[in-house]
């Protein structure tokens, strides 16, 4: 048991210890993934800010958001600011918080109800039967060719999937940072090391 165990530290050891050179890739594949999620999200909601205002402020087919006003600015600018400052790692940790909060709104106040799937499930039969009339009212009366030509229809669930998914994301990236190489923040904190604006101990 014990030469199995050697074995496999050694393997471990071997093969991650290696790895650790490349520890830079992951922060920089979340950022880099999450940049165009946040830069469309936010900038969608600036360049129509009067239906974002009304959306989330309607109770009857919006969010019925207090503060609808605000809510909608800091949302639109939080995203579109975010997704530069991730682009170039710059404030990577702070930057997660503000979208973190946002992320958790829209998953308890838009897509909790839902359930967890983004897209219906297509082989369940209620699903299913609905995808099937839309096709046949399609190809009755549409050109089903064309309208399928970049993807198969889907019924959208709206569930959490997605939010959950970026909130995880971002998450990591709270407790990553920028990573190194590749982030603003690697680069300032060498620059500006932490130990040369620590305090100087008083003299007894």
């Amino acid at each position: 048991m014990n030469r199995l165990a050697s074995l496999y530290y050694s393997l471990h050891d071997g093969l991650f210890g290696a790895l650790r050179h490349l520890d830079w890739l992951a922060p920089l594949a979340l950022r880099l993934y999450l940049v165009p999620v946040f830069w469309l999200a936010g900038t969608q909601k600036i360049r129509g800010m009067d239906n974002t205002i009304e959306w989330f402020g309607n109770p009857d087919w919006g969010l019925g958001l207090p503060w609808p006003t605000l809510l909608a600015y800091l949302a639109a600018y939080t995203e579109a600011i975010g997704a530069l400052l991730l682009l170039l790692g710059l404030a990577t940790r702070w930057v997660a918080l503000p979208l973190l909060v946002t992320m958790a709104v829209a998953a308890l106040s838009v897509h909790w109800q839902h359930g967890w799937a983004a897209i219906a499930d297509s082989g369940a039969q209620e699903i299913a039967v609905r995808l099937g009339a839309v096709r046949e009212l399609l190809r009755e009366h549409g050109n089903y060719a064309w309208l399928t030509e970049h993807g198969n229809l889907v019924i959208l669930n709206n569930g959490i999937e997605f939010a959950a998914t970026y909130f995880i994301m971002l998450l990591a990236l709270l407790y990553l940072g920028g990573g190194r190489f590749v982030s603003a923040d690697y680069y300032l904190s060498r620059l500006y090391p932490r130990h040369s604006f620590s305090r100087p101990k008083m003299l007894d």
